[in-house]
């Protein structure tokens, strides 16, 4: 299955999307932003199942370095600092790592294939990608879910509900002080985020899609339109001019379950693996994906 997965899922998106010829690999085998055990074997199992040889396979000079997985350090002191965001210390940690290292891969003049780990991930990704270039970013968030929870809205608690609310400015104001987060600033703005493949939203994180008017595509429109004209409906609301960076977020479970069994957030009405890789790629270059 993790093979089907590798050549269907992660990869199969891509292909279709890479112009660089030289990618950079970053795992991060991290699972404290949600409750379920054997999700931070992803980084390894994926690589285990081939992905080193596909994307080599895309074209002859493909450059590909893998800097492998990160590690980092807690500090024990912060653990219960905020409020209603568990495992908040190791978040703390593992997330500034991860910013660095994108960073630091993508200022080496190489694409950055984040490999998780459960989605809490994001926020460092993202922040990353911004510090290397500028902030000339805009981001497609591929996902089941908006992520846009704070620690006063979310219903459980678990950090992979929040990312999105650390990412843009307009939300800033929402969160309380976070110890040990000076270094993430969020200076991106919603206008030039889209959410693709929603198919469970919360009420809070409606209304704040509907409020800040947020560009968001649910299953429902990539049925009735098709991937191919999602992806570009989307990219002509946050970057029309197409000279943005593009960063991808991509989680697992936007795929149908048959493709992805494995996902610890299941449901129906997905998006199946072949529709993506039956999607021509726009001439617009993706420098930085998480998945």
């Amino acid at each position: 299955m993790l093979k089907k997965l590798t050549r269907l899922g992660s990869v199969g998106i891509f292909k279709r999307c890479i112009h660089d010829t030289k990618v950079g690999i970053l795992g991060v085998p991290f699972e404290c932003g949600q409750p379920k055990k054997g999700v931070s074997q992803g980084p390894d199992a994926i690589r285990k199942a081939g992905l080193m040889e596909q994307l080599s396979a895309i074209h002859d000079k493909m450059d590909i370095k893998d800097y492998g997985n990160i590690s980092y350090t807690v500090n024990r002191e912060l653990e219960a600092s905020v409020p209603n965001m568990k495992g908040y210390a190791e978040i703390v940690g593992c997330t500034h790592e991860v910013s660095k290292n994108v960073e630091k891969i993508m200022k080496e003049g190489r694409m950055c294939l984040t490999l998780g780990g459960d989605h809490s991930i994001a926020m460092a990704t993202v922040d990353g990608h911004i510090k290397a270039k500028d902030n000339e970013v805009c981001l497609l968030w591929i996902d089941a879910h908006a992520d846009c929870n704070t620690n006063k809205t979310t219903p459980s608690g678990n950090v992979h509900g929040m990312p999105m609310a650390l990412i843009p400015y307009e939300l800033s104001d929402y969160w309380p002080h976070l110890p040990g987060m000076d270094w993430h600033k969020p200076v991106m703005s919603i206008r030039n985020v889209a959410y693709i493949g929603l198919r469970s939203v919360d009420s809070y994180e409606r209304l704040i899609i509907e409020k800040l008017g947020i560009t968001a595509f649910f299953m429902a429109d990539v049925e009735s339109y098709g991937i191919n004209t999602v992806v570009n409906m989307a990219l002509d609301r946050i970057d029309p001019e197409r000279t943005r960076s593009i960063h991808v977020s991509y989680d697992i479970d936007s795929l149908d379950t048959l493709e992805a069994p494995s996902t610890g957030t299941s449901g129906n009405k997905k998006i199946i693996a072949w529709k993506w890789n039956n999607t021509p790629h726009t001439k617009q270059k993706y420098e930085s994906t998480a998945a």
